[in-house]
């Protein structure tokens, strides 16, 4: 039954409560009528009364009504209720203590039971409007680091999510050594630390093939300038770190315009931290222009193989095989061409590593201390971690 068809002191108690709460009157649906039936004759609500309470529940979800702004609503409702009665009904005065006690105990039964099957409708109502959200996230991040859809459904789809795919964006991403089992919960904490940082505009937190992607605006850096950390990369990693757990690296791919400028950025990105990781970089946030190189020299496998055979094959000569010196040459390069740096690097004395290089100028021909020689051997090294060489035979 609507508002306007019940009693005027009903309609007067429904619109003050509304007014009260602010919240919508036609949140109440036929509660009234409901709880002056339990006043007047004691009667309990019908599961078909409950039902349509429980549905009004789930249409102040579906508004964005928070649960209780809308409880106030129904307590507020049956007090007005409460205080209207005695001017309606007049029971006999012999039986006035009974039939008050009679009336509150109607009234407070139905009062729990239509706020419960509300709060259970709202709650229901929101759960699923959590999955459905989640789902579409998840789908939209899918779609845009693929690239593969439509732009003009691509940019209504990410409206809602704060996304202005008109302007130009990065995408971070970060890596932990060990996979991080409840990786969703810290994508959550790193959307909240961003958006209090950004706003809730054009930036978006997300998880994909157990790694954290952070779609970000283009200039964000003026934000992040007073943190003392430079950059975004910089920032994620200091709070990644500040969570505990295991070892985080974070990269980076560079602005680009459009739907399509996120899935290339993401492709770059991405494509970093798999050389990282190939090139065993230590580095906590990995400059993509300081792997771009590495990415040039890595698309041209029959030049890069060449190297390696040229450079370091014989090194397989060696007892123990060829890592432990090709470990020895990455240290060695890795500190600069000084000795006892990478003695620290690799935990060994300064005689050992001498002894390594020498061994590796007999066996390959080519001095690792030799300036001219420097650059070809150190491109071979990373030759050989691109081709995970000596692990895997070279094609």
């Amino acid at each position: 039954m609507s508002i306007d068809e019940v009693p005027g002191w009903l309609s007067t108690v429904a619109r003050r409560a509304a007014a009260d709460t602010h919240t919508p009157v036609e949140l109440l649906g036929g509660y009234l009528d409901i709880l002056a039936d339990a006043a007047l004759s004691g009667r309990r609500p019908q599961r078909h009364e409950l039902d349509a309470v429980r549905r009004l529940g789930r249409s102040a979800a579906e508004q964005g009504i928070d649960a209780n702004q809308a409880v106030d609503l129904y307590l507020s409702a049956a007090w007005r209720l409460w205080q209207g009665l005695p001017t309606v009904v007049q029971p006999p005065r012999e039986r006035e203590p009974e039939a008050v006690r009679a009336a509150a105990e109607a009234v407070l039964r139905v009062v729990t039971d239509a706020v419960e099957v509300f709060v259970e409708g709202h709650q229901a109502a929101r759960r699923q409007m959590i999955r459905h959200e989640e789902s579409a996230r998840r789908e939209l991040v899918d779609d845009l680091l693929r690239g593969g859809t439509g732009v003009s459904h691509l940019v209504e789809r990410a409206e809602p999510f704060g996304l202005y795919l008109g302007s130009s964006h990065h995408v971070l991403l970060a890596a932990q050594d060990t996979p991080v089992s409840r990786l969703d919960d810290v994508a959550a904490t790193m959307e909240r630390a961003l958006v209090d940082r950004l706003g809730d505009r054009d930036v978006l937190v997300a998880t994909k093939d157990d790694l954290l992607v952070v779609i970000l605006p283009k200039e964000p850096r003026d934000v992040f300038s007073g943190l003392l950390v430079g950059d975004p990369a910089t920032y994620l990693h200091t709070r990644l770190a500040r969570g505990g757990g295991g070892r985080w690296q974070v990269t980076y791919g560079r602005a680009y315009l459009g739907a399509y400028g996120i899935a290339r950025s993401y492709e770059e990105a991405r494509e970093a931290l798999a050389l990282a990781h190939r090139l065993k970089l230590d580095d906590d946030v990995i400059q993509t222009h300081e792997v771009l190189v590495y990415r040039v020299l890595g698309r041209d496998q029959a030049a890069l193989v060449d190297l390696v055979q040229a450079f370091l094959s014989p090194l397989t000569r060696a007892r123990g095989g060829a890592e432990p010196l090709l470990t020895t040459l990455e240290a060695y390069f890795g500190a600069g061409a000084v000795t006892a740096q990478a003695a620290r690097r690799l935990h060994v004395s300064v005689r050992t590593v001498s002894y390594r290089l020498a061994r590796i100028h007999t066996l390959t021909g080519h001095d690792p201390a030799d300036p001219d020689q420097h650059l070809s051997l150190h491109m071979a090294v990373r030759g050989a971690r691109l081709l995970d060489w000596p692990h895997t035979p070279l094609p």
